[in-house]
């Protein structure tokens, strides 16, 4: 199986998506499902994860019911409002639904760098591990500190890092993020998405092998058993075509065993999100 761990759909307007800036001019018009579906064929990728976009709990709703219409969305990553006391009563309502695998909150967007730390939020993420749902971590590198601290809250939560914690690769800047990221790597329950990389890199003169000092740095921490692929479709082409972007990380791992190779490529992803039920129907 092939699998996007990372992409996102929205139907756009201004009130809703308010962090997208004039730097993102070019993605603010519709993106859905039969949008992806021939760039997933370009590759030869089977299906896909679409993450929230909107810190909104209709943002579930409708990505839970395209998932119903579209069988290539394989999971969910939504959004419920952990820091609220509603946030027990939001799980139960979308957690029986199995296309729901994870939630996410827009943590880097936070103007308190120890979010994370805070009692109401951790008191929401507590509800997530006994409902089955992941927590995808959406950090910069200055995150990665109290996010550690979090994780080892947290001992039997799984958590992913979206985007490699979004090192500085434009400026070529390496350090903290590295040791940082390979501190965090330590925990076993946590992951880490090969995504969103060409978004943090010049636009106008990146190439590929701009981005193997980090991927170096985040396969010798992670291994190849807990990282997985996404793109950050559409929000990707910003910096580059879908193709393009996913080219990164499928020519990268070439270079691993067949069997790792496979379980980068989707593998890791239907197995952190619990999607092989979804293949298996496919059979």
């Amino acid at each position: 199986m092939r699998i996007d761990a990372h992409q996102h759909f929205w139907k756009y307007n201004e009130t809703d998506y308010v962090w997208m800036g004039p730097q993102h001019a070019a993605i603010r018009r519709d993106f859905m499902p039969e949008d992806l579906a021939p760039l997933l064929d370009s590759i030869g990728f089977d299906g896909s994860v679409v993450v929230q976009a909107r810190q909104m709990v209709t943002e579930t709703e409708w990505l839970l019911s395209l998932a119903r219409e579209h069988p290539r969305v394989r999971g969910v990553v939504g959004w419920v409002d952990l820091c609220s006391p509603a946030a027990g009563e939001q799980i139960e309502r979308f957690a029986p639904d199995a296309r729901l695998v994870g939630v996410r909150h827009v943590v880097h967007d936070e103007p308190d760098d120890e979010f994370v730390m805070r009692k109401d939020f951790q008191a929401g993420l507590a509800l997530l591990e006994p409902a089955g749902l992941a927590y995808d971590l959406l950090l910069f590198p200055r995150h990665l500190a109290p996010s550690t601290r979090l994780v080892d809250a947290f001992a039997n939560q799984r958590f992913v890092i979206d985007h490699i914690a979004k090192p500085g690769i434009a400026s070529g800047t390496v350090e903290p993020w590295a040791s940082d990221l390979s501190e965090i790597a330590r925990r076993e329950n946590v992951w880490c998405k090969l995504s969103g990389m060409v978004t943090e890199a010049d636009a106008a003169t990146w190439k590929p092998g701009d981005f193997t000092p980090y991927l170096d740095v985040v396969l010798e921490a992670f291994g190849p058993e807990r990282v997985m692929i996404g793109s950050d479709w559409p929000v990707c082409t910003l910096g580059g075509a879908y193709k393009l972007v996913m080219e990164i990380v499928i020519d990268y791992v070439s270079r691993l065993s067949p069997a790792e190779h496979d379980a980068v490529l989707g593998g890791n992803c239907a197995r952190f999100y619990g999607l092989e039920a979804s293949f298996a129907s496919d059979a």
